[in-house]
C-alpha cells in the first residue's frame, strides 16, 4: 500500500505544472456532475425497488410458509385422529379377543371337568366290576333299602313301611358276617327302635270314614226353621184347702182359657228355612270341610284336621234337623274322629344312612387306588 501512495503522489506532481491541460480537462465538469446526480437518483430508485421486491418476496415466502404450516397442522390433526380411532379399534379388538379367550378357557375348563368326572365315573364302574367282592352287593342293597326307608319317612310319613325296609336292610348286612360292620348294625338298631316308637295312625281308615261321611251329607235332613227355646212358665197349682176356693176358682178359669190361647216369650233370632240354592252351597261347603280333613290326614297337619272337623260339626248343628237319627249319628262320628291325633313325631334323620354310604365310598376308593396307580 505504500508503493501505491508513492505512485499517486508522483502522478499528481507530474500533472501539476501542465496547467493548460488542466484547464482543458476542467471545462466539461458541470455536465459530469449532472450525470452523477441523475445516476444517484436512479440508484436510489433501484434500491427502493430492490427493497420492495425483497419485502414482497419475504411476505410471499412467509404467507406461503404459513399456508404450508396450516396444511401440515391439519394433516397432523387428521393423522392423530386416525391414530386415535385405530387405537380404539385395537382396544376393542383386544377386549373382544380377551373375552373370547376367557370364554374359550371357561369352556375348555368345563370340558376338562366333565372329562375328569367321566373318567372318575369310569374308574368307579371298572372298580365295581373288577374289584368288588360278591358280598359287597349286599351292602349296596342295604344302602338302597335305607334310602327307600328315608323316602317313606319324609315324603309319605309312613313309619311302618320304613321300619320294614330298615329291618330288611339289617338282614342284608347281617348276611355279610363282617365284624367291621358292627357300628353300622348298631346305628340301624337305634333307627329301627326309634321308628317302632312312633305312634301308629291308621290314616287309610280315617280317610275311608271321612269319605263315607262325605257321601252321606246329601241325605242329612235340613231343619225347617231354627226357633230359640221359650222361657219357662210356672204352672199354677190348685190347693186342697176349702178356704182357698176363690184362688182355686181363678186358677181353674185361667187354665181353661189358656187351653184356647197360649202366649210364650222366646229370646233370640229365628233362622228361616234355607232356599234350595243355599242348601246346595251348605252341602258343598260341608263336603269341602271333610275333604280338607282328608288332606290334613295325609299331610300330618293335626291343627288343620281338627279345625275342619269343628267347622263341619258347627254347620251340622246349626242347619240340620237335630231330632233325626242320621244327624245325631253324623255328629257322633265327627266327635269320634276329632278325638284322634294324626300328627306323629318322626325322626329327623337316619343315623345308619351316612355310615353305610361312607363304608361303600371307602371300599370304592380302596379298589380304585390300585387301578389309578397302574394307569399312572
Amino acid at each position: 500500500m505504500t508503493d501505491n501512495k508513492n505512485t499517486d503522489t508522483k502522478q499528481s506532481k507530474a500533472t501539476t505544472p501542465s496547467s493548460p491541460k488542466t484547464h482543458a480537462t476542467d471545462a466539461p465538469a458541470p455536465e459530469k456532475a449532472s450525470q452523477t446526480s441523475s445516476g444517484g437518483r436512479g440508484g436510489i430508485l433501484l434500491g427502493a425497488i430492490a427493497i420492495a421486491l425483497a419485502l414482497g418476496s419475504s411476505g410471499w415466502v412467509f404467507y406461503h410458509g404459513h399456508q404450508q404450516a396450516t396444511v401440515l397442522q391439519n394433516t397432523v390433526s387428521a393423522q392423530q385422529s386416525h391414530i386415535s380411532r385405530l387405537e380404539q379399534d385395537l382396544n376393542q379388538q383386544k377386549q373382544a379377543a380377551e373375552k373370547a379367550r376367557e370364554q374359550l378357557k371357561a369352556t375348555t375348563q368345563t370340558r376338562l371337568n366333565q372329562q375328569d368326572s367321566s373318567l372318575s365315573s369310569l374308574q368307579k364302574a371298572v372298580a365295581e366290576v373288577k374289584g368288588r367282592r360278591p358280598n359287597d352287593w349286599l351292602l349296596a342293597e342295604a344302602d338302597y333299602l335305607i334310602r327307600m326307608a328315608g323316602r317313606k319317612i319324609w315324603l309319605e310319613q309312613d313309619a311302618q313301611s320304613a321300619t320294614a325296609l330298615m329291618e330288611a336292610a339289617d338282614h342284608r348286612i347281617a348276611q355279610l358276617n363282617d365284624p367291621s360292620l358292627m357300628p353300622i348294625r348298631q346305628a340301624m338298631a337305634d333307627d329301627i327302635t326309634a321308628l317302632k316308637a312312633v305312634k301308629r295312625v291308621d290314616r287309610d281308615g280315617i280317610v275311608l270314614r271321612l269319605t263315607s261321611m262325605q257321601q252321606r251329607v246329601e241325605n242329612l235332613p235340613l231343619a225347617s226353621a231354627v226357633i230359640p227355646d221359650a222361657e219357662a212358665v210356672d204352672t199354677p197349682i190348685v190347693s186342697e184347702s176349702v178356704n182357698d176356693w176363690k184362688s182355686n176358682l181363678t186358677t181353674s178359669v185361667k187354665d181353661f182359657v189358656d187351653n184356647f190361647v197360649t202366649y210364650r216369650k222366646r229370646d233370640g233370632n229365628v233362622v228361616p228355612l234355607l232356599s234350595p240354592t243355599q242348601s246346595y252351597y251348605l252341602q258343598e261347603n260341608l263336603k269341602n270341610k271333610l275333604d280338607q280333613a282328608m288332606r290334613a290326614v295325609y299331610e300330618g297337619n293335626d291343627t288343620l284336621y281338627h279345625e275342619a272337623l269343628e267347622m263341619g260339626k258347627d254347620w251340622t248343628l246349626r242347619f240340620y234337623n237335630q231330632d233325626a237319627n242320621a244327624t245325631r249319628r253324623f255328629v257322633e262320628q265327627l266327635d269320634e274322629l276329632n278325638q284322634q291325633t294324626i300328627g306323629v313325631d318322626l325322626p329327623q334323620k337316619l343315623k345308619s344312612q351316612s355310615l353305610v354310604s361312607d363304608e361303600i365310598n371307602t371300599r370304592l376308593r380302596r379298589d380304585i387306588a390300585p387301578l389309578t396307580g397302574g394307569q399312572s
